[in-house]
């Protein structure tokens, strides 16, 4: 891939100072002979191609990966007036001497020098500009590419270091649901186990994609959903809603478990008071509406933040961040004993590996 496009500037290179060399040819024989005027325009091109590619090549590069366009402005203005002096001695030594215009005496050649010079200055600075045009676009697109890739690449091992934090809180968790349950109720322990398997089954082979489609996300989170439900049995009332309109939507995988996780850890736990859960999450016209809902207390809530393990919804709002940084809205209200998350997410309709 790099080497058609080195070879596509190097076509445009060629072709550049062809016309040029060709114009100025085509501009000097008018006035002067056709050995006269070759002559000149091979100088001036030659001399030209050194002074805009040592400009382009070297300065404007360098200017730019150092952020230093000012003194680049200095370097390219010296070169510009270097250039048209230069313009000005072929100029007064070739054509002016070629017609016998130019008096004996050195002091008589200043005159020619400076109408030279004013002259080549519009040409210089011509020629010059639009090289260092050129090359600055070329330079940019690379700076611009280069960045991206630095950004996907650190967005890439981000992603991948949340996720890899996510997944042992949530095995953690379950295991020590099953731990609990073997003691009083092998049975449910066994069918538990089997839910377990599927959960570890789906955070395996999917959790590394960027994107998995919803109908697997949100089958994962019923499954998460059904272990607390029976774990909790009567002791908590759980109200769940499931509705996604087009399945072929798809969403970052994970992304909702925290929320889920959080509602049951910090649900109220006081004696005497049933608590209760409430998670809505509805596809429609591309969006997902996520709703969560539970009671607490302040003392479950304090208790639970004294213990160690899992990331919690500073990990998901940085995923968020990453992978929908124009495309979501998450708002959490704690008040009246009662704890609410709401997500609204723009899905896609891509399968992005």
């Amino acid at each position: 891939m790099t080497k058609p496009i080195i070879l596509r500037e190097y076509i445009f290179v060629t072709l550049f100072w062809f016309v040029f060399a060709t114009a100025v040819y085509i501009n000097f024989q008018a006035g002067s002979n056709k050995l006269t005027a070759l002559f000149q325009s091979v100088v001036l091109a030659v001399t030209s191609f050194i002074f805009t590619h040592f400009l382009t090549t070297k300065l404007l590069p360098s200017a730019l990966r150092a952020k230093k366009m000012k003194l680049f402005l200095i370097q390219a203005t010296g070169m510009i007036l270097l250039l048209s002096f230069i313009y000005s001695l072929i100029f007064t030594y070739i054509e002016v001497n070629s017609k016998n215009q130019l008096p004996h005496d050195f002091a008589d050649h200043l005159p020619f020098l400076w109408k030279g010079f004013y002259l080549a200055l519009p040409a210089s600075f011509l020629i010059n500009g639009s090289a260092c045009g050129i090359k600055f676009y070329q330079e940019h697109g690379r700076i611009e590419r280069d960045h991206i890739l630095l950004q996907q690449a650190h967005l890439e091992n981000q992603l991948k270091l949340l996720q890899d934090q996510i997944n042992p809180h949530v095995v953690f968790n379950i295991l020590n649901h099953i731990h609990i349950l073997m003691k009083s109720d092998t049975q449910l322990a066994g069918y538990l186990l089997l839910k377990f398997s599927d959960i570890l089954r789906y955070q395996l082979y999917h959790c590394n994609q960027n994107q998995v489609p919803l109908t697997q996300d949100i089958e994962h989170l019923q499954n998460l959903v059904e272990v607390e439900k029976l774990r909790w049995g009567n002791e908590l009332d759980v109200i769940t809603e499931w509705k996604i309109g087009n399945k072929r939507t798809y969403i970052a995988p994970l992304l909702l478990v925290s929320f889920i996780e959080n509602a049951f850890k910090y649900v109220c736990r006081l004696p005497g008071h049933k608590g209760y859960v409430k998670i809505s999450c509805v596809e429609k016209n591309g969006s997902l509406f996520f709703y969560a809902e539970n009671s607490y207390s302040d003392i479950t809530v304090h208790s639970k933040k004294n213990e160690t393990g899992g990331i919690g919804l500073q990990n998901v709002q940085k995923r968020l961040k990453l992978q929908y940084p124009d495309t979501h809205h998450l708002k959490i209200e704690s008040e009246n004993n009662v704890y609410k998350v709401t997500l609204t997410l723009e899905l896609s309709d891509n399968h992005e590996q």
